[in-house]
């Protein structure tokens, strides 16, 4: 585990604390702690454990990436990818989903770079969605009707990689032209750089993006549909109210199952 042992040197010395000290603080001995930044021992699984709740990062960030390739607090370059950092944990050891409210949204081709910007999103949690770096983003206009309508959430999960864009799958798009969108996205192109975006309203016409102008791609997971809210209800505190809702729900059906 290479970068794991790269990994955790590089966070303890970021925080200006010695091995013995970290290894207080976590319940090793200083020659456990040592053995893993050198690479002379493979942590187990509840030394992994406790590395994540120690750095609020999730295990596959402190095992498959090289965090000492930050450039900046919040992200990690590696290469031409642009990965989210840290994932962002609760008190539960649970990710936990920033919400891009209505208002925020149209700044957001400005502030997605912008660590304060990120750091001032309202945040959520669900009981039903998988690990992974995801924030909520509302839609506008009717460009994908009747899938999702205007006023609803898409819920997404960061891509790392454009390569791994799924034929025909829909994403959230951020791009230097146009901003936010979503849309589903075709892949013929791809080997000429190229993606193709569609909406699911035939009104709208299909249109090319050039990988470069793509800033942050998303990959849809769930939606929140709020059109049961006043459009001046569209706000933290009614999906909050929904997702309790769910999470009642959600209980009662696994409830029945059981």
């Amino acid at each position: 585990m290479l970068k794991f042992a790269q990994n955790i040197k590089y966070l303890r010395n970021k925080r200006a604390v010695s091995q013995q000290a970290l290894a207080d603080e976590m319940n090793l001995t200083r020659g456990q702690l040592a053995s893993y930044e050198d690479n002379r021992a493979e942590p187990s699984q509840e030394t992994l454990i406790k590395y994540s709740k120690q750095f609020r990062l999730p295990i596959d960030a402190l095992i498959k990436n090289d965090l000492t390739r930050s450039k900046e607090d919040g992200y990690i370059d590696i290469g031409s990818n642009r990965i989210l950092f840290p994932v962002l944990i609760n008190e539960d050891n649970e990710d936990v989903i920033e919400v891009v409210p209505i208002k925020a949204s149209a700044g957001y081709l400005e502030g997605y770079a912008d660590p304060e910007y990120i750091s001032n999103l309202p945040q959520m949690k669900l009981p039903f969605v998988p690990s992974g770096k995801h924030r909520a983003f509302p839609i506008k206009g009717d460009s994908m009707e009747p899938w999702v309508r205007e006023g609803a959430f898409i819920v997404a999960k960061y891509m790392e990689d454009v390569q791994d864009v799924r034929n025909g799958q829909t994403y959230i798009v951020v791009t230097r032209d146009d901003g936010l969108s979503y849309k589903r996205i075709y892949t013929s192109l791809m080997k000429d750089g190229f993606i193709t975006l569609q909406s699911d309203n035939k009104e709208y016409h299909p249109y090319d993006v050039h990988l470069d102008n793509v800033l942050e791609l998303w990959e849809f997971t769930c939606k929140i549909d709020l059109q049961d809210y006043d459009e001046q209800e569209l706000n933290l505190q009614s999906i909050m109210q929904m997702m309790r809702g769910l999470q009642i729900e959600l209980q009662e059906i696994r409830a029945k199952v059981g």
